[in-house]
Formats: structure tokens, sequence, C-alpha cells
């Protein structure tokens, strides 16, 4: 229908970020962020959640939701028995595609909001939700239920601060208005069993910590 527009209109919103760099990087590939490359944010992050997939004696089936550039994923797809990433960027998954191939790796273009999900045992979802409006952050959850382990990472305040204020889906994150997530209370109070701080990074700039946290969910 002429005029038609998507209750969420993520996927131009992405799509736009790459293409005019929002992020940085070089203007002949894709960057999904310093959060991607930095490596004292990265490669505590691999350490950690590659130290958590290594202690099951039976390899899990991995979905990386929100994928990226691929820059951090990588590095843990040898973990895996399966690894399905995700990403909203049709020419970003295009390009994965082509530069990463391994036996055990797969690449999808979905809207994890609107779309079904891969099956699968743990769920990755790095600095992904921040990005998402209350509304979208909450169809997402509905649907991690299927899994058994979730490892969320996220950028918040230093301190005190009210959580889960809403936002426009896009560039931007509650940062900016003295937020962060919480999936644990209102308006999402999504239920685990288990609630495990994996890794927390506190940036140079005095601009709050990106936090990993591994949740059980059954």
């Amino acid at each position: 229908m002429k005029g038609f527009k998507k209750p969420w209109p993520t996927r131009d919103a992405m799509e736009q970020i790459y293409k005019e760099k929002l992020w940085g990087g070089s203007a002949s590939d894709f960057y999904s962020g310093d959060g991607s490359h930095h490596p004292e944010i990265v490669n505590p992050y691999v350490d950690i959640v590659g130290s958590f997939l290594k202690s099951f004696e039976s390899p899990l089936n991995i979905c990386d939701l929100g994928c990226g550039d691929f820059n951090v994923g990588k590095e843990l797809v040898k973990y895996a028995n399966k690894y399905v990433a995700i990403d909203i960027v049709s020419d970003l998954i295009d390009r994965n595609k082509e530069k990463f191939q391994e036996d055990n790796l797969e690449f999808h273009c979905l809207d994890i909001a609107v779309d079904d999900l891969p099956s699968g045992d743990c769920a990755l979802l790095r600095q992904v939700l921040q990005h998402l409006s209350n509304s979208e952050v909450q169809s997402t959850l509905s649907k991690l239920t299927a899994f058994k382990y979730v490892v969320l990472t996220e950028h918040i305040p230093k301190g005190a601060f009210i959580p889960n204020k809403e936002i426009i889906s896009g560039q931007g994150i509650r940062l900016k208005k003295q937020s962060g997530l919480n999936l644990l209370v209102p308006p999402f109070n999504f239920k685990v069993i288990e609630e495990k701080l994996l890794v927390s990074h506190a940036l140079d700039d005095g601009k709050g910590l990106v936090v990993t946290t591994l949740y059980t969910l059954f």
C-alpha cells in the first residue's frame, strides 16, 4: 500500500547508520562501532564468553542476534556446534557471508523484534537492545524465552540511574537520558532463574560502563 509505514522502521535506521558511517569506520567497509573493535572492550568479552562456551561437554547451538560486522562473533564460532549470526541490514549480511565462512556458521538477515528466530541453546546480544525502543525490546524478549542462556551486553551509566527510559530505535542509546536497560524490572520484568555478571568495563571517556551479564532462563 502506498504510504504504508512499517510499525518499527528499524531496518531503515540501521541501513542509514552504516551507509553514512555514523559509527565510524572506513568508506570501503562496514563498521559496527568502537564497541566492536576496541581491544579493551572486545578481548575481555571474547575471553569470558569463550570460557563459558568451552565449559560445555557438548558444544552449544548459538544465535548471535545483531551480529554487526562480525569482528567479535568470528572469535566465538569455534566454540559452537552451530553458530547462526543475524543482523537486520541485508548488505551487511551479504558481506559477512563472503568474508566469514565456516562449516558450522550461517548468516541470516532478520529483524529480531519482528521475525521468528532460529532455535538454539544460547543467544548473544551484544550492545543491540540498547538501540531499540521499549516495544522492540519487549518483542525480542518474548522470543528469548526459547533459549536456556542469554548473554547480554549493554552500555549503561555509572552509578544509580532510572532504567528503561523510552527511545526511538536507531543510532542513539538511553545513555543520553542518563538511563540504560535493566530487563528484570518494569516494563519488561524478564523472568530468569539466575543472573551472573561476566565482565564490566569502564569507558575511558567516563561515559558509563559496558556490562556483560549471563542469564539462565531454565
